[in-house]
């Protein structure tokens, strides 16, 4: 170390790093998730000093895509901003699913990738590509740094709306020549949501639905069951794991055609996106006017159409009451599918979701994957509540599903992530990690693509290869393989076992069920009694 009067003699990627860092924790940031590699290293050294100061919590993960979804699941869970960092060259690349993800969701992500000097540019330089502006316009900000100094406000300003890219050059070189005195005057602060305008909604109409989507657009379910108070009207959930009072089944009675014409409702009020029903889907295209309340609307979703357009909850103003006949009427349809699916095959993907779903222990968190588990907890789950839900539903990919739950669950004291086979080896690295963690992953093994039979694409030719892709793995001892305590049930009583017990460290659960054919057929043969 170079002293001269006390002062410390820094190369500028330190300098450069350890501003970055500072920024960092006083704009409220607490977790960052970092992969290993030489570019980032002056990165890397600032936020090790400052994690073994307790001023943030330090994550490692080998792979920069199961890094960034892990991050991902940090920032749904704790709702501030997460920091992710990488090294150069294809690392960068690694994390643009999970970027995705943040922009379409509008989850705050703060992407800082490690790059070399902007000459070393198109010159044949080792590891070295255009990262600048790289995620395009999946994100609310990005800049490409160099110099010893940069202000983060405008980063931090672009932080309250999605997913942010910092690119930092660090020329050579890359290792700290001083101590880590200059992180003692550092005081971390807590990171603020911007309050955003509320407006009035005027309700005059008896005959209307409430259909909140299952991301709920980042509004908190307190405030939406105060709405639903206010409202009085039938309410669809996506997510009926978090509204007791809505309709049970209704994806599935909808699928008629008839009871859809019976049902159309004058007004139909959305909370955030409906992505998961066709024919809830229906329903909205057949009222006369539609509501929407997605913030999403002033950037991600610009082109979005409705008579309405709030992007934030509004204050109600009821001058009509939902009549007691229509409130009648869905109850009436609700009950009947009750009854249409005591038909279902006890052990079978339909009676599992009810099931796991019903057995779910209060303040449990539930994580649900993309494809079939998602959809089948939205048509065949009891409402209720006494849970915490959370699903990747910005582009609804089967990707990084492990990573996002382990990194929710990180967060929380006994997590359940419920998972399709093809999600669980898409992303079966993600089990790579040395952190204490509560969770308990659920597979739902149908050895393949099973919503895929439940489609019109399922009569192809060659459907069984492009479509129906069956693994034939032993997915018990692929979690073993990663030192991971797994068992194999075959029943809903041994599911029902597993469920219940208490959640410490990190267990999976197969659920081996009955074929791809034989639940399509399951659920054919609903829609065929509902209709």
């Amino acid at each position: 170390m170079d002293y001269e009067g006390g002062v410390d003699f820094l190369n500028q990627s330190t300098q450069l790093a350890r501003s970055i860092v500072r920024q960092v924790i006083e704009g409220g940031i607490k977790d960052v998730v970092v992969s290993p590699g030489s570019r980032n290293a002056p990165l890397l050294i600032a936020f090790h000093e400052a994690a073994k100061k307790e001023l943030l919590t330090l994550h490692v993960r080998i792979d920069e895509r199961t890094g960034g979804f892990f991050a991902l699941g940090i920032a749904k869970a704790t709702q501030t901003p997460v920091a992710l960092l990488c090294t150069s060259g294809t690392a960068v690349a690694n994390y643009h699913p999970a970027v995705l993800e943040s922009w379409h969701s509008q989850v705050p992500l703060l992407v800082i990738t490690a790059d070399r000097p902007a000459r070393l540019r198109q010159s044949g330089a080792n590891q070295t590509t255009m990262q600048k502006d790289f995620f395009g316009d999946a994100t609310t900000f990005a800049a490409d740094i160099s110099g010893s100094e940069y202000d983060l406000t405008q980063a931090f300003s672009a932080l309250q709306t999605g997913p942010v890219h910092l690119n930092a050059q660090f020329d050579e070189p890359l290792l700290s020549d001083g101590t880590s005195e200059w992180l003692n005057k550092i005081v971390a602060k807590k990171f603020t949501k911007s309050q955003t305008e509320t407006k009035e909604l005027v309700i005059d109409e008896e005959k209307g639905v409430l259909i909140i989507g299952h991301d709920r657009a980042g509004i908190k379910t307190d405030l939406i069951a105060e709405f639903i108070q206010t409202l009085g009207w039938p309410v669809i959930a996506e997510d009926p794991l978090s509204f007791p009072n809505s309709q049970a089944h209704a994806s599935l009675f909808l699928t008629s055609e008839k009871t859809r014409a019976s049902l159309q409702p004058n007004v139909v009020i959305i909370i955030g996106r409906t992505t998961l029903s066709r024919s809830i889907n229906a329903l909205i295209k057949s009222s006369k006017k539609e509501i929407v309340i997605d913030p999403r609307a002033l950037i991600v979703d610009v082109k979005r159409t409705a008579d309405e357009i709030f992007t934030s909850l509004p204050i109600l103003t009821m001058k009509k009451n939902s009549s007691p006949e229509w409130i009648a009427e869905w109850n009436s349809q609700s009950d009947r599918a009750k009854s249409a699916l005591t038909s279902l095959p006890n052990w079978g993907e339909a009676n599992i979701a009810k099931a796991i779903s019903s057995a779910l222990l209060v303040n449990t968190t539930v994580f649900i994957s993309s494809s079939r588990p998602i959809r089948d907890i939205e048509g065949f789950a009891v409402p209720r509540d006494g849970v915490e839900t959370f699903a990747n539903r910005g582009l609804a990919g089967i990707d990084g599903n492990i990573s996002t739950a382990l990194g929710i669950a990180s967060q929380r004291s006994s997590t359940v992530a419920i998972l399709g086979d093809l999600a669980f080896l898409h992303d079966v690295t993600g089990l790579i990690g040395a952190e204490a963690i509560n969770a308990r992953i659920v597979v739902i093994n149908n050895d393949g693509g099973g919503i895929f039979s439940t489609l019109p694409q399922n009569n192809v030719e060659g459907f069984e290869k492009i479509f129906g892709t069956p693994h034939g793995r032993d997915l018990v001892a692929i979690a073993k393989g990663f030192g991971i305590v797994a068992t194999e049930v075959r029943s809903i009583g041994d599911l029902l076992v597993e469920i219940r017990k208490p959640i410490k460290g990190l267990s999976v659960v197969v659920a081996l069920v009955p074929s791809r054919e034989t639940n399509a057929k399951a659920l054919k043969d609903i829609y065929l009694a509902l209709a």
